[in-house]
C-alpha cells in the first residue's frame, strides 16, 4: 500500500476522484492506495459474492452482499472489505450517496493477500472487533493449509473463531446453511 501526498478532510474524501481507476482508503487525512488484487484473489471474491447473494435470495434474508466498493468509517480511517454483507437499512442509507457506512457491516470478509497478511489478520481483526463487526471472515488461500476462518463477536466483545479447511462446509451464525467449502473457493 502506498500513501499519497494528498491531504484531505474526511468530507473532501467523500467527493475525491483523481481521474483514474485507483482505489484508496482514507487514513487520518491521507489517501492510501489499494493495489490491484491477483486473479485468484478476485476469483475467490467473486465466488463468495455469488454464493452469498444466492443464499440471501434463497433464504430471503433481510441483508445484501456487496463487493469491495463499500467502505466503513472507523472514526479515523475507512476500511474496504473484499466482501461486505450489509443490512437493509444500510443499503437504503447509501443508495443516493457515497457507499460509506458509519455503522459496522453484518459481515466483513477479507481474502488475505500474501504481502498484507499482518494487516488482514492482525490490524483489521483488532479494528473490526473493536468496532463491533458481528462476523469477520478471512480466506487464507496462499499458505500451507488453505483455510477460511469465521470469527464471531461474543457478548464480551471478543471474537471466537472456527477454522474450515478442505471439504468442510463453511457455516456461520449469519449463514448457517451455506453450501460452500474451502475446496470450492480454491477451485474458483
Amino acid at each position: 500500500m502506498t500513501k499519497t501526498d494528498v491531504k484531505l478532510t474526511f468530507e473532501e474524501y467523500l467527493n475525491y476522484h483523481d481521474g483514474t481507476e485507483r482505489r484508496y482508503e482514507f487514513v487520518e487525512g491521507e489517501l492510501v492506495e489499494m493495489p490491484p488484487a491477483t486473479g485468484k484473489h478476485e476469483a475467490i471474491i467473486t465466488l463468495l459474492l455469488v454464493c452469498l447473494f444466492l443464499e440471501i435470495k434463497r433464504k430471503q434474508y433481510p441483508c445484501h452482499a456487496r463487493p469491495n466498493g463499500i467502505e466503513f468509517f472507523t472514526g479515523i480511517r475507512t476500511r474496504r472489505p473484499d466482501v461486505s454483507v450489509i443490512s437493509e437499512q444500510q443499503k437504503i442509507e447509501i443508495e443516493q450517496t457515497s457507499a460509506i457506512l458509519y455503522t459496522p457491516p453484518l459481515l466483513a470478509i477479507e481474502v488475505i493477500s500474501p504481502d498484507y497478511r499482518d494487516i488482514d489478520i492482525k490490524d483489521k481483526l483488532a479494528e473490526y472487533q473493536s468496532l463491533g463487526v458481528p462476523e469477520y471472515w478471512t480466506v487464507d488461500w496462499n499458505c500451507s493449509v488453505p483455510n477460511l476462518t469465521v470469527r464471531v463477536l461474543g457478548e464480551e466483545g471478543f471474537y471466537t473463531e472456527q477454522v474450515f479447511t478442505g471439504l468442510d462446509q463453511i457455516t456461520s451464525p449469519l449463514f448457517p446453511e451455506l453450501a460452500l467449502t474451502v475446496q470450492d473457493l480454491l477451485n474458483s
